[in-house]
């Protein structure tokens, strides 16, 4: 089909509302103004925002407070708006067409974990939750996230051995209780992520119980570092905004 008859045919339309736009992968005016990307200055370690240039260095409270296992930590876009419909979307709705586009913006945010990174994981999901749903949201953006960066895809390294809560709704206690144990490295795949890099992915950032969970078993089998990208993140002490549900 040529390009044009194409265009005719299935014309493209925005990403976030559907309404016609002049190229695939783009938002329309109104949701591209309701999008709020991250941006610098930001902590070096959790890439949360900061309201000031505090100076390149400069960690954030969380980071000081509670060091990650991970080395760095960058998202996108924040958790809102938009934003929240794109990753429903591609979570709950099959819209396993987003995760291309989703994974530009990504890549965008964390251009500077990829010359150190080897390997791309995703947050993998327990078998049972996987046969339901089909598909890992997580694996669908790792995926275009590899392809693009040119770097290894590796869906197997990291599984889910133990079936957890929706963290929908919990804690933040209760989110790093029921994701405790959750991961494992196989041994088939303990040479892959050995002394290695690894840019571990997510669709969003919440309060971190997941990554950091899945990070330390990256680490103790023996990554060389561990950094963390997701689509969007919740912001620190709102987290609950994923408590709304599918839109």
């Amino acid at each position: 089909m040529t390009g044009w008859l194409q265009r005719v045919l299935f014309p493209p339309v925005c990403l976030g509302c559907s309404n016609l736009v002049t190229e695939p992968g783009t938002l329309c005016p109104s949701c591209w103004g309701r999008l709020r990307f991250l941006e610098r200055p930001w902590c070096p370690v959790m890439g949360t925002p900061f309201s000031i240039d505090l100076g390149e260095n400069m960690l954030s409270a969380e980071a000081i407070a509670n060091p990650p296992p991970f080395a760095r930590a960058r998202s996108a876009v924040v958790y809102q708006g938009v934003a929240r419909k794109l990753v429903q979307g591609l979570k709950f709705r099959d819209r396993t067409d987003l995760a291309p586009w989703m994974a530009r913006w990504m890549l965008r945010a964390g251009g500077q974990l990829l010359p150190d990174g080897d390997l791309v994981i995703p947050v993998p999901l327990h078998r049972a939750r996987f046969l339901a749903r089909r598909f890992n949201q997580s694996a669908e953006l790792a995926r275009a996230v590899a392809r693009e960066g040119r770097l290894d895809y590796a869906p197997e390294a990291l599984v889910r051995v133990r079936s957890t809560r929706q963290q929908v709704g919990l804690g933040t206690r209760e989110r790093e209780a029921n994701v405790r144990g959750a991961f494992r490295v196989p041994d088939a795949s303990l040479p892959q992520i050995k002394s290695r890099g690894i840019i571990l992915v997510d669709d969003v950032y919440t309060t971190g119980a997941t990554v950091v969970a899945a990070a330390r078993v990256l680490k103790r089998a023996g990554a060389h570092h561990v950094d963390v990208l997701t689509f969007a993140r919740v912001l620190p002490g709102d987290f609950r905004a994923d408590d709304q549900g599918p839109i």
